[in-house]
């Protein structure tokens, strides 16, 4: 078994161009997955033009309110790169330069401050963006909508938030600022106590039965008054998201993707290299001459998972190794990598033996694999709700009897602490494995009958 082991290592070291393309290959699809996955950065870069003047404040009652920073909210969230011109926004949205461009017109405040006047007026901003990338121009709608969204329930906050001083200044009374001075206003409370103290002064008729009237009205409106305090705060943000996870919870994005992309190179790996090493055996007739006595069919199986499995380790650490410079790893953790990857790549090398046994020779046995692997694969990305029930109980049928989206699942868990057992995916690996090398070692029969 060492000699086989040995003979197959030199096979691929005197083909170092298949050997490369057999790890560089499945590497750079992983690498493209992974960043598909990712998705794309976390502050895309946005041309922004304020033309709003510095001193503009939105006003309420006549008094300016502080400044609600819009501008700061909205370039927390994405790159903004600060333009002096719409030409110039236009430019750097047609050529690339931004995702799009926002546009706050001068007269925005303005057009706020409207909205509480007898005429109204619609503040606008103007969003541009390059339509002829459907994807991206989506992409865009859906990220400016959000940062309006935001921005629109900053300054709802700010109003709320100085309406409840008014209305709280109305019933309980204070000084109210105007200009360079303040006016003090008595209060609806205060107002319902003189009314009541003068109240017994005034001898029984008409106007003390009026100045009850007008007590009452002011005790019910402080009374009432204070309930709308919330109810303004409130309507500032009318539904409040608590965000519960039910099903576990869901690993980072980025580990996610480390995990996909070194998943998907073992599984390249192990599949192709053992599948086709099988097959060369009996496309060079070397099957029956090795198991005649030199060897037996269930030490040569063997071999061939193990070739898999060290190499499909060796190439998957070193994938981690290099995404560590773009994705820090917890490499205290690394026991578990090597434990998910081996058990891993074992079931994938023995998916490997019993697509190699399949086929007649290595060309065949590698569009299998290949036909077998990316589909199987995909699939098992596919989340739930995405397509129909039914069509999504084929698909995980199809994820369970393949060993992708266990050692997928084994690898996440291995990576990080909080990502679920290690324990499940480590047991289905195994029964996977077991039940390909047998169909493996059923499939061999037909190699010494060839």
């Amino acid at each position: 078994m060492r000699w086989l082991l040995l003979k197959d290592l030199q096979i691929l070291r005197r083909s170092p161009l298949q050997a490369a393309l057999l790890v560089l290959y499945p590497v750079l699809i992983a690498v493209l997955v992974g960043l598909a996955i990712s998705g794309g950065p976390e502050r895309p870069r946005v041309a922004l033009l304020n033309e709003v003047p510095d001193n503009a404040r939105v006003s309420l009652s006549g008094t300016k309110l502080p400044s609600a920073n819009v501008q700061r909210r909205i370039c927390s969230r994405v790159e903004c790169v600060h333009v002096h011109s719409r030409q110039e926004a236009v430019a750097k949205v047609e050529s690339g330069d931004v995702l799009a461009a926002l546009v706050l017109p001068e007269d925005l405040v303005n057009k706020i401050n409207s909205l509480s006047t007898l005429a109204p007026g619609t503040p606008k901003v103007e969003v541009l963006v390059n339509e002829s990338d459907p994807l991206k121009a989506a992409a865009v709608d859906d990220r400016i909508e959000a940062l309006l969204a935001q921005a629109n329930l900053a300054l709802a906050k700010r109003i709320a938030v100085e309406g409840g001083k008014y209305l709280n200044l109305v019933i309980k009374g204070g000084n109210l600022p105007v200009l360079a001075g303040a006016v003090h206003v008595l209060g609806l409370q205060a107002s319902a106590r003189i009314l009541e103290a003068i109240e017994p002064a005034l001898p029984r008729g008409p106007l003390r039965a009026a100045l009850s009237e007008v007590t009452e009205f002011a005790t019910q409106a402080s009374e009432n008054l204070d309930i709308a305090g919330p109810l303004i705060n409130r309507l500032a943000q009318p539904i409040r998201v608590e965000k519960v996870a039910v099903g576990g919870s869901a690993p980072p994005l980025e580990t996610f993707a480390v995990a996909v992309a070194a998943t998907l190179t073992l599984a390249f790996v192990a599949v192709l290299l053992v599948a086709g090493s099988l097959a060369l055996e009996r496309e060079e007739n070397a099957y029956p001459r090795l198991t005649r006595g030199l060897v037996s069919t269930e030490a040569l199986l063997g071999e061939k998972i193990l070739l898999g499995v060290a190499v499909g380790l060796v190439v998957t650490v070193l994938m981690l190794a290099g995404l560590q410079i773009f994705v820090p790893l917890e490499w205290g953790r690394f026991g578990l990598w090597l434990a998910a990857i081996v058990v891993g790549g074992a079931s994938l090398a023995a998916a490997g033996a019993a697509l190699g046994a399949a086929a007649r020779e290595v060309r065949a046995v590698s569009l299998l694999a290949f036909m077998v692997t990316l589909p199987v694969a995909f699939l098992s990305l596919v989340p739930s709700g995405t397509v129909g029930a039914g069509l999504y109980d084929v698909i995980k049928l199809i994820a369970a009897i393949f060993p992708f989206k266990p050692a997928l699942e084994a690898l996440t868990a291995a990576l990080e602490a909080g990502n679920g057992s290690l324990g499940a995916p480590l047991l289905h690996l195994a029964i996977l494995g077991v039940a390909y090398a047998l169909i493996a070692r059923l499939a061999l029969r037909r190699f010494a009958r060839v």
